[in-house]
């Protein structure tokens, strides 16, 4: 499981004495913790793994934006900072599919639906998720889709 990976890796990063991965593992638990929190009263829970890569991803967005901002305002000491950050979360995510694997699994979705036009994005994207969410990132998967539908 991802969150034994995660405290695991903690341990090992205090133990080595690295500041920096001790602080973005510390940053992926509290982030974790905040989610598992907001998760209590909803009637039904996502499985552990799946509820960990989307925090990881939703986290990883952020850095990315910040990044982004960074290197705008002219600050490359932060924009680096934020790119250790996004290294160590990376550790953690299951291996993603590359674009021909995707291209290939929403393909087999498009076929097996009946998808024909840009109408069936929602039913397609649902259907993507539902099989594929920890192994692609959606805002890239829907964008595939787009085309492939267009």
């Amino acid at each position: 499981m991802i969150r034994d990976d995660i405290k695991t890796a903690l341990v090992v990063a205090m133990k080595a004495r690295d500041a920096t991965t001790t602080a973005a593992i510390r940053l992926i638990q509290s982030a974790v913790k905040n989610r598992d929190i907001e998760l209590r009263t909803a009637a039904t829970q996502p499985d552990d793994d799946l509820l960990i890569t989307e925090v990881l991803q939703k986290m990883i967005k952020q850095r990315r934006e910040s990044i982004e901002m960074y290197e705008k305002g002219n600050r490359p000491e932060l924009a680096a900072a934020e790119a250790a950050e996004v290294a160590v979360i990376e550790r953690f995510l299951p291996q993603q599919m590359s674009e021909d694997e995707a291209k290939a699994a929403i393909d087999a979705i498009a076929t097996e639906i009946g998808a024909a036009s840009v109408k069936d994005m929602g039913r397609m994207m649902a259907a993507l998720k539902e099989r594929h969410a920890g192994q692609m990132d959606m805002a890239k998967a829907s964008g595939l889709v787009k085309a492939r539908l267009s």
